[in-house]
């Protein structure tokens, strides 16, 4: 993990959101797939093309992102939440979910046969510029953050 709190990064301090979507999505693989599409097609209205390296790079981590709140973070009943914030200078991706005790770290794959458990946070680690979990109440908040001209 590159971080575990925040970074003084340009979109918290110097500039203010140019666009922000948030939403609450079922804890099921229904939701992270809405939650996948849906930011794809944000991004897209904000003039990051489908098939553009910052849409295509920000889509797969809250792929990953949603399908960890789902797989690892549900509590029965609760649902994850989704916030996309985005400005000049790039994207930040939030997905949080109500589970405290299960806090994630990426693992690099040892046996091809193991376990994948945490391969994905691996690609969340290698895409995004920045990337890190914060405590919320209840539960966390995983983030990623990606530089436009990425």
């Amino acid at each position: 993990m590159k971080s575990t709190t925040p970074p003084d990064w340009h979109i918290q301090k110097c500039t203010e959101p140019a666009h922000e979507f948030a939403m609450r999505f079922t804890s099921t693989p229904r939701g992270a797939r809405l939650a996948r599409r849906l930011v794809s097609h944000r991004l897209d209205e904000w003039g990051y093309p489908y098939d553009g390296a910052l849409n295509e790079t920000v889509t797969l981590i809250a792929a990953e992102l949603s399908a960890n709140a789902v797989r690892h973070g549900r509590v029965q009943g609760r649902d994850f939440h989704l916030r996309l914030v985005g400005t000049a200078g790039g994207v930040r991706l939030e997905v949080t979910d109500t589970r405290t005790e299960r806090l994630p770290e990426p693992r690099p794959p040892q046996d091809p046969a193991a376990d994948e458990s945490g391969r994905g946070l691996l690609l969340v680690e290698a895409l995004a510029d920045d990337w890190g979990v914060e405590p919320r109440n209840p539960g966390k908040c995983v983030w990623a953050s990606v530089v436009s001209g990425h």
